[in-house]
C-alpha cells in the first residue's frame, strides 16, 4: 500500500503482496541511499565507526549495518548522527523517507494515520495488537512467520513496532479504546513466560486514563464483529478511516458510509463485550491461572 502524504486524505487501497514486494524494494533502496550517505559523512569527518557508535550509543557492527542498508536507525539516531558529523541537515532530511521504510508496505499508510489520530477503535481477534505487546510477544510472532524473517527484519519490525507505542504518552493524549477476543490472551505465543509478561502489560495499559480495553468471552453468543478484525481512525480533523489486515496485504477505506458503519458495529461489539473493569478483572484471572 503506498504511503499516503502527511495531512492528505488516503484513497480506498487494497496492497497486494506482488505489489508489495515492488513498494518493499523502493524502501529498501531508501534506506541503502541513507546509509551510503551516512558512511560518506562519516568518512569525511574521518571518525570511525567505533567512534560514531560511542557517540550515538550503538556498536560499531550497528553502524556497519546502518551504512549497509540492513538495518534502520530510529529517527532520533539520525539527528545525532547529522549532528555529531556536522551533516547540516544532510542526513535528517532522509528521516521521514527512512522512518516509512521501516513499516511493512502494506501498513505504512496505517503508520502514518496513528501520528495524527484522535481516536482509535481496534477490534482483534488473533493477536494482541502491535499497540499493546511486550517485546518478548512481538519476537515470538515474528519468529512464527512462514516463510521465516531474517534477523535483521525482526529486528526492524521489533524497533518500529516499539516505536508506534510512543502513541500512549502523547499529548494531548488520544482516546483508545481496544476489543479482543478471549482467544486472543489465552494463546501461549512464545510460551508461559512471554504471556504472563503479555496479560501483565494489558493490565498496566488497561489502568491508564486515556485507554479502555474489553475482552469478548469465548460464552458470549453474540459478537457483531464475527466478520473479523478490524480499527476506525479517527484523524484531527475529524475524518475517519476503516484499516483491514490479513495475510499481508491491507484495505485503508475512506468512504463515509463505510467507516461510519464501522464505528457505529464496533459500538455493538463494545457493549457486547465484557466491561472495561470486568475485562481487566478477567486477565488477572487469566494471569492467576498461569
Amino acid at each position: 500500500m503506498a504511503e499516503e502524504q502527511a495531512g492528505a486524505a488516503p484513497e480506498p487501497v487494497a496492497a497486494a503482496a506482488d505489489d508489495g514486494r515492488a513498494a518493499d524494494e523502493s524502501g529498501q533502496g531508501v534506506v541503502t541511499a541513507f546509509g551510503k550517505s551516512l558512511k560518506t559523512l562519516r568518512v569525511r569527518a574521518a571518525m570511525e565507526r567505533e567512534e560514531l557508535g560511542k557517540r550515538l550509543g550503538y556498536s560499531a557492527s550497528s553502524i556497519a549495518s546502518f551504512e549497509q542498508g540492513r538495518r534502520i536507525p530510529p529517527p532520533r539516531a539520525i539527528d545525532r548522527a547529522d549532528e555529531v558529523l556536522d551533516a547540516g541537515g544532510l542526513l535528517t532530511v532522509w528521516k521521514e523517507q527512512v522512518e516509512k521504510a521501516q513499516y511493512p508496505v502494506f501498513f505504512q499508510g496505517m503508520a502514518q494515520l496513528e501520528k495524527q489520530a484522535m481516536e482509535l477503535l481496534v477490534y482483534d481477534t488473533h493477536v494482541v495488537n502491535g499497540l499493546l505487546q511486550t517485546e518478548e510477544y512481538m519476537r515470538a510472532l515474528l519468529a512464527m512467520r512462514r516463510p521465516p524473517l531474517d534477523q535483521e527484519t525482526i529486528e526492524q519490525r521489533v524497533t518500529a513496532r516499539l516505536a508506534r507505542q510512543d502513541i500512549f504518552d502523547r499529548r494531548p493524549a488520544p482516546l483508545l479504546s481496544f476489543v479482543m477476543d478471549e482467544a486472543v490472551i489465552r494463546h501461549r505465543y512464545g510460551g508461559k513466560q512471554v504471556l504472563r509478561g503479555q496479560l501483565e502489560h494489558l493490565l498496566l495499559a488497561g489502568q491508564r486514563r486515556n485507554v479502555e480495553l474489553q475482552v469478548m468471552p469465548a460464552e458470549c453468543e453474540d459478537n457483531a464483529g464475527v466478520n473479523g478484525p478490524f480499527t476506525v481512525v479517527t484523524r484531527k480533523d475529524g475524518k475517519k478511516f476503516l484499516y483491514v489486515e490479513a495475510q499481508n496485504t491491507s484495505t485503508l477505506e475512506t468512504d463515509p458510509e463505510q467507516t461510519v458503519l464501522a464505528a457505529a458495529r464496533y459500538g455493538i461489539i463494545r457493549s457486547q463485550a465484557l466491561t472495561p473493569r470486568e475485562s481487566l478483572e478477567f486477565i488477572e484471572k487469566l494471569l492467576g491461572e498461569l
